[in-house]
């Protein structure tokens, strides 16, 4: 039977009515429009899907509706920043890298990367790593994609720096 949620997603409130168990991947794409989080394996696999939650990168395909109010979601949309305008400096680096190829992965592992430069400042080859893990990418750019996320790091320090 479906229910009315009420949401916080990328800043705003949005109230949907769905089944308890909607996966939050299809909230977002079909009801919000919100299309650059994608259906990849729709098993939590691939990592395609993710978004922040809380600030944690979760797959939206395994994330039921009923578990989410009450969270901040962030997706890819809501990245860049909404004042200015300007790139996050993880997408800022993905494009200075290259580290794009058919970009279907890409926007799951950018939310991945950004969870991860919030936790560490200066994350190790081996954290960055644990971080992608459950991001699956077909194109071979992984060592494009850990330079971008190494350069990305190195902006974000200089920004915080007083």
């Amino acid at each position: 039977m479906a229910e009315t949620f009420k949401l916080r997603i990328n800043g705003r409130d949005h109230e949907v009515k769905a089944e308890p168990n909607t996966p939050l991947l299809y909230i977002l794409r079909n009801d919000l429009k919100l299309k650059g989080t994608r259906f990849g394996c729709g098993e939590a696999q691939c990592g395609a899907c993710n978004v922040l939650l809380d600030g944690n990168a979760v797959p939206s395909c395994d994330t039921p509706l009923w578990s989410v109010p009450g969270h901040e979601i962030t997706t890819i949309e809501a990245i860049a920043s909404s004042d200015t305008g300007d790139l996050h400096p993880v997408q800022q680096a993905f494009i200075d890298e290259q580290a794009i190829q058919c970009g279907y992965c890409i926007d799951g592992i950018i939310i991945s990367a950004v969870a991860l430069l919030k936790r560490e400042r200066d994350p190790t080859d081996a954290q960055i790593a644990a971080a992608l893990d459950r991001n699956l990418c077909r194109c071979g750019t992984h060592v494009r994609i850990f330079r971008a996320i190494r350069a990305a790091a190195r902006v974000m320090q200089r920004q915080t720096k007083p």
